[in-house]
Formats: structure tokens, C-alpha cells, sequence
């Protein structure tokens, strides 16, 4: 039987004993009284979220806490610029969001925050099994779990079905099958295989996985990429780029496909569901060439699959407290604050299911019954896998995410370098990094 918000909210409890202590007595941590925090933080794809933050729910941080908060929002690719800069000189913002893996890389320059971690865990029915891969350490939790961007391949249903395709293409053969007959339309597949931190990475690394291909093997230590799957995918990929995708995507940051969908020059591509969010959100602006409303137009399917099966990316958010902060409890219980539910349901709500929530218990809300074309984003963080799978996912495998050395294997191939010798390049990268 589905549940309303109301009872999702009563069923599963409010609030944590820490914040309802301090909301329960209308008055500040005394140790917070006059203190400035400075929240560093993704320019978020659906503007509706960031808009809440600023009008509504940050004045009523700033109210419950007796904080000032800066709001400051950049673009991803810009963040691990910024948390360099600032960690060299010991100054910067006191919550800094990370995406992927990256907690990892910045293991000695953050605080420890296991105890608010565990709390929000324990009062939402845990986190899933991703996110401790992602975020905590051999001594605890380097960042507090927020939620991941679903990853789903996003396509013009008529435009396939025109073609023949009247499900969507199961395995990457028939992808490309169905992609050269669409980009003989003049619709051809858009992808990025830049250095675009979401979009290029949560398509590389599920490529790879779903052909075989790994990086390295369990132990953490012994780089496998060269091998007879990674060769057959990048192979593969260098005809099914020139046969099905806009060759321009090489060049593409997160939002080149974005814009690429919506004016209607791609028929599908690699995304969370912000193409489709902004159809919704502006049905009058965004028209198929039929004159209805490009949003009816729009559904969402997995991954193809390969002889390694199904695997999936997604882009993975959590937020470090920083070390050198002079701030880390008053940080604490803003999070806390934060990702309280009746918090945390506004921000989820706005995002009308672009997040997954970290925690599971979040895949009971109603939201998720909503709307046909979004349910397919419920359960795809069931299938991820974290980057250096099937080893952990340390400080290596976090390097080896910033510095693009996956996704640049493709791209160099279908850029004319021999298959071999893109496989032989990437695999020598990752001995630099694994045993240098």
C-alpha cells in the first residue's frame, strides 16, 4: 500500500536525539553562538534545489543553530581545485562537497566524522553498501554520506521506435545497431569522453566493467586492465563511436548533452535525470518536432549489457568537514540539521528523484510513485559498483577517477591511437599509480 509524506515521516522518525534536544530548547549550541560556517558545494543541475536552500532552508539553519552560513555553489569540475587550494593553505570552507571517491584522496586533511555518520545511518535504515566503499576509511568515515545522482541512458522513445527499436537495445551490439540507423537520421547518440567529472566517468567505468575489464584485481594491488576484455570494449567502441555517436562529444562537459537533448540534435545519452527534469519544468520551451511537448517524449532505460553483465556508476555526493576548520562541531550538527528528515525531505522532494538518497530508507517515499518516467531511478544504486572495483576503492582508485585515465582510453582510440596501444597507455598509468 503506498504511504503518504506524512506517514513516511511519522513511521520513520523525525529527528536525531541531538538536534531534537537542541530544537526542543529554542536555543543554540552556546559554542555555536556567532559562529560563520562556510558550505563549498555542487552547482546543483536541478536550479529548483539550490533556490530552496538559499530562500528557505538555510535562513532556517541559520534560525534553529545560531549560525551564519555562506551558500557558496561551483562547478564540479572546479571543486578538487578548490579543496587543493585550500587544504595547502589551511583556510577555505568548512564543508566542502565531494563527489565520488574523492573523501579518499583527502584522508589525513578532513575530520573524522564516524559518530554523525553512524547516527544518521542508524536513524534511516542504513546507508547502502556503496557509500561506506566511497567514503570511509580504514579509521572511519571521511565524509558523511548525502545521496548519488542516478544514471540511467535517457532517449527519445518515438526516434527508436521509428527505427525498429521498440524496447530499448539490451546489449551494446543492438545499441549500436540502433544507433547507426538513428545517426543516419541526422539523430545520432551523444556522449562526452572529455574530462567531464559526472557524466564521462559514470559512462566509461560501466563500459568497462560490462565487457569484463577491470583495473585491478581484489587485492588492491595488481593492475589488470590489460586484458582481452578491455581490449574487445575499447575495440568496439572505436567503430560504435564512429557508427552511432556524435563525434563532437569528445569535447563535452556535463552539461553539453544536456543541451545537445533538449534542442533535439541527439537522440539518447548517459545521464541522471535532469534532461528530463528540465522538459518537465518547461513543457512549453522544450517541443518535439511534432509540436508536443518534448517531455512526453522521454523515457529512461538501463544500461546495455555486456559478457560482464550489468554494472553501474552513479555520481556518488558526500560532504567532508574540513581539519583545518576551527568550526568542525557547529559543522557537525548544521549536517546533522541537514539530513534531518523533515530537512532533508524538502531538498529530496525538489529534486523530484534527480538524487538517491544515502540512506534506504528513503526508497519508501511516495515521491517515487509519482511519475512513471522517473521510477526506473528508484533501485539503480543496487547495481553500483565503486571505482578500482573489484578492489577497495582507496586512495589509488581515487586518483586514478580525478585523472580521467579510464575514460581517456577510449577517447584516445576512438581518436585513432590503436586499440593496444590505448589499452597498453591506460594500463601503464595505473601502474604509476597503484605501484609507484
Amino acid at each position: 500500500m503506498p504511504i503518504d509524506r506524512r506517514k513516511f515521516l511519522q513511521t520513520s522518525g523525525a529527528f536525531g536525539g541531538g538536534l531534537a534536544a537542541i530544537l526542543a530548547s529554542r536555543r543554540a549550541p552556546a559554542y555555536a553562538q556567532g559562529t560563520s560556517l562556510h558550505w563549498l558545494r555542487l552547482a546543483d543541475f536541478v536550479p529548483a534545489s539550490d533556490l530552496l536552500l538559499r530562500r528557505e532552508l538555510l535562513p532556517e539553519a541559520e534560525k534553529a543553530l545560531g549560525l551564519k552560513i555562506t551558500f557558496e555553489t561551483i562547478n564540479g569540475n572546479d571543486l578538487q581545485a578548490r579543496i587543493t587550494s585550500a587544504i595547502q593553505s589551511g583556510t577555505g570552507a568548512d564543508i566542502v562537497h565531494a563527489l565520488h571517491n574523492w573523501p579518499h584522496l583527502y584522508a589525513e586533511s578532513v575530520a573524522d566524522v564516524s559518530d554523525l555518520a553512524e547516527e544518521i545511518a542508524g536513524q534511516q535504515g542504513g546507508f547502502y553498501d556503496i557509500f561506506p566503499a566511497l567514503a570511509k576509511g580504514p579509521k572511519g568515515w571521511l565524509g558523511v554520506p548525502w545521496g548519488a545522482l542516478g544514471v540511467l541512458i535517457c532517449y527519445r522513445k518515438s526516434w527508436f521506435d521509428e527505427v525498429g527499436f521498440t524496447t530499448f537495445p539490451d546489449t551494446w551490439a543492438r545499441y549500436r545497431e540502433a544507433g547507426k540507423a538513428l545517426k543516419a537520421k541526422g539523430r545520432p547518440i551523444g556522449q562526452t569522453l572529455g574530462h567531464a567529472y559526472g557524466d564521462a566517468l559514470v559512462f566509461s567505468y560501466p563500459y568497462l566493467w560490462s565487457w569484463g575489464g577491470k583495473e585491478v584485481e581484489a587485492d588492491g594491488k595488481t593492475v589488470a586492465l590489460d586484458s582481452k576484455e578491455t581490449l574487445e570494449s575499447v575495440k568496439f567502441m572505436t567503430g560504435f563511436w564512429k557508427d552511432a555517436h556524435d563525434e563532437s562529444g569528445l569535447a563535452w562537459d556535463d552539461s553539453s548533452n544536456n543541451r545537445a537533448f533538449l534542442a533535439g540534435t541527439i537522440s539518447a545519452t548517459s545521464n541522471a535525470a535532469s534532461i528530463y527534469i528540465e522538459a518537465l519544468r518547461k513543457p512549453d520551451t522544450y517541443r518535439a518536432e511534432t509540436g508536443a511537448p518534448l517531455k512526453d517524449d522521454i523515457r529512461h532505460a538501463p544500461y546495455p549489457r555486456g559478457n560482464g553483465g550489468l554494472a553501474t556508476l552513479h555520481l556518488s555526493q558526500s560532504h567532508m568537514i574540513m581539519g583545518y576548520s576551527k568550526n568542525q562541531e557547529a559543522a557537525k550538527d548544521f549536517l546533522r540539521w541537514a539530513s534531518s528528515r523533515p530537512v532533508f525531505e524538502k531538498w529530496f522532494v525538489s529534486q523530484k528523484g534527480f538524487s538517491i538518497p544515502a540512506a534506504k530508507e528513503w526508497a519508501k517515499h511516495p515521491l517515487w510513485n509519482e511519475d512513471p518516467v522517473m521510477t526506473p531511478f528508484k533501485d539503480v544504486i543496487l547495481t553500483a559498483r565503486a571505482p578500482g572495483w573489484p578492489g577497495p576503492s582507496g586512495r589509488q582508485a581515487a586518483e586514478v577517477v580525478s585523472k580521467y585515465i579510464i575514460t581517456d582510453m577510449y577517447a584516445k582510440a576512438v581518436q585513432g591511437m590503436p586499440a593496444e596501444e590505448a589499452v597498453k597507455w591506460a594500463h601503464a598509468e595505473l601502474l604509476k599509480i597503484y605501484n609507484g
